[in-house]
């Protein structure tokens, strides 16, 4: 970018923020405690500001330079300029955290302040998450409202400039309907072969594994502009709007945070998951610095012969004999025989498997995964990966220790059976329509609803932002009943999310849709 508008508008002087930034160890040893050592997944969440990356010298020494320039374009460029000079223009350069991993395995990017872009895509990942990405959030979120313009620069080759007053319009705009994000696909050590199928994905992409299908802190969003595709962070949306998308009591409750994820995981011609657990909430909170912890549950969209999911502990489990197993299978002492330890449940289309935080767990192979769950992303423990190598040609990172800490031994068969496996019950019913509670458990925040539906069903958000899938049928709309959007077309597996703005809404069965039995599963934070 320095480059090609130094070309085009031939400023009188260029200055690169980084030139301001501290010296390169001082800045390592700034972000050292967040980085968690050798580690190679887990830090902590630092609480640093972008300030803190600058010298403050070079800073005062950049802004007298700025001040000597009496005629003439000043262009600052780079993380950062607007601690040397606000400007008569604010151009901000947007990226989504999607492609800045992609540019991290690319050895493209670099780390703020870092000189590491030849790096492993993994550690720059760790630092981005637990660091640059929440320094540069909070540097970002209050410089929304003053973007004079935005530069979507997604694609390197084609970077698009918006006025800033029409992105901020388009924010305004998207609270107000439904709306998806951009899904993105990604192989993985265990990955199948029916998304691709499904989705008609790349075929020459070994497998996928996984699809963020809303994931808003990663994802992005697509804005109509002038007729253009404009892509931005869907995490601006979040910043930007929290109160009309989330809800006040959301909000209250997380922030400017997007707390449900959903996402698929695929198996079907593919391998295992990990045999894994998520920490409790406590745990994560003190090792880590989340306030919420990655409770989930795997929704079956379709199941191969076989399918099945490690849920729960048998009775009468040994845990000293269980860890010793463990840590010998991870030194190379053979297999661990997860089934001597853990359930082994048939799995079929539509059954709800719920998975709080401590419970041990892994999707089998021949499924597909709808996954429903809190929004801390990394933080699974992997206890065993079924002595593979990631998709790098290495083992992944094994976390025996954080892992038996939180195991909740108490979780056997008939609990599990109980508590977790299709805890279905009926809500309401009416013409063409028959909704259910399907979980989650009570130890979780998240609330999930299936309805069954041949007519028109209701909904209303009731002030909270509601995630949605359509898990049977092929295609449906979701309307207004006051006319306040446009209907909102959508297809089978498709995620959609609707704001909590929106208020009352329907969906009925659409198009191909319409004569068969249609099902969407919903989320929504429990008051």
């Amino acid at each position: 970018m320095r480059s090609e508008l130094t070309t085009r508008i031939n400023p009188s002087l260029v200055i690169a923020a980084s030139d301001a930034l501290r010296p390169q160890q001082e800045i390592e040893s700034l972000v050292a405690p967040f980085l968690g050592g050798d580690d190679p997944v887990f830090g902590f969440l630092c609480g640093l500001a972008l300030p803190q990356f600058f010298d403050a010298a070079k800073v005062e020494g950049q802004r007298a330079r700025v001040a000597a320039v009496t005629d003439g374009v000043i262009m600052v460029i780079g993380c950062g300029a607007r601690l040397i000079a606000e400007g008569d223009v604010f151009v901000y350069a947007d990226l989504s955290r999607w492609e800045a991993q992609l540019r991290f395995r690319r050895n493209e990017s670099a780390n703020l302040g870092a000189r590491n872009h030849m790096q492993a895509a993994g550690l720059q990942y760790k630092r981005a998450f637990f660091v640059d990405w929440r320094v540069a959030d909070r540097w970002k979120r209050p410089l929304i409202a003053q973007w004079d313009f935005v530069l979507d620069t997604h694609d390197v080759l084609a970077p698009k400039l918006a006025d800033g007053d029409a992105v901020r319009r388009g924010l305004r705009h998207t609270v107000t309907r439904p709306f998806r994000v951009v899904p993105f696909f990604d192989p993985a050590p265990w990955g199948g072969q029916w998304m691709k199928n499904t989705f008609d994905l790349d075929r020459c992409v070994s497998n996928y594994g996984w699809c963020f299908d809303c994931v808003p802190e990663e994802n992005s969003l697509l804005l109509e502009l002038g007729g253009v595709k404009f892509e931005v962070p869907s995490l601006d949306l979040v910043f930007d709007q929290p109160r009309a998308l989330l809800g006040d009591a959301v909000f209250a409750r997380f922030g400017a945070e997007f707390p449900i994820r959903f996402d698929f995981l695929d198996t079907i011609g593919g391998g295992n998951l990990s045999f894994q657990v998520h920490p409790l909430i406590d745990y994560i909170r003190q090792h880590f610095g989340l306030n919420y912890t990655q409770d989930e549950s795997y929704y079956m969209l379709a199941a191969g012969e076989g399918a099945s999911v490690y849920l729960g502990l048998k009775d009468g489990v040994d845990p000293a004999a269980m860890l010793q197993e463990l840590r010998a299978a991870q030194g190379g002492g053979g297999a661990f025989e997860a089934e001597r330890y853990a359930n082994r449940w048939t799995a079929k289309p539509h059954d709800h498997f719920l998975i709080p935080a401590g419970t041990v767990h892994c999707s089998g192979a021949g499924a597909m995964v709808l996954e429903i769950s809190a929004t801390p992303y990394i933080f699974t423990f992997k206890l065993w990966d079924w002595g593979r190598l990631g998709l790098d040609g290495r083992p992944r990172p094994i976390h025996l220790d954080h892992g038996v800490t939180n195991i909740q031994w108490d979780r056997t068969t008939e609990w599990t059976r109980r508590n977790l496996i299709n805890v279905v019950s009926p809500v309401a019913s009416g013409a063409g329509w028959r909704e259910e509670c399907t979980g989650l458990h009570d130890l979780q925040f998240i609330e999930t609803r299936r309805h069954w539906f041949t007519g028109t069903v209701p909904h209303d958000t009731r002030g909270g932002v509601n995630v949605l899938n359509l898990v049977q049928g092929e295609e449906a709309v979701v309307e207004s009943p006051a006319g306040a959007f446009s209907p909102f077309v959508v297809h089978y597996a498709e995620t959609f999310i609707v704001p909590a703005a929106v208020g009352p809404y329907t969906i009925r069965p659409h198009g191909s849709g319409i004569g068969t039995e249609c099902a969407t599963m919903k989320a929504f934070v429990r008051d």
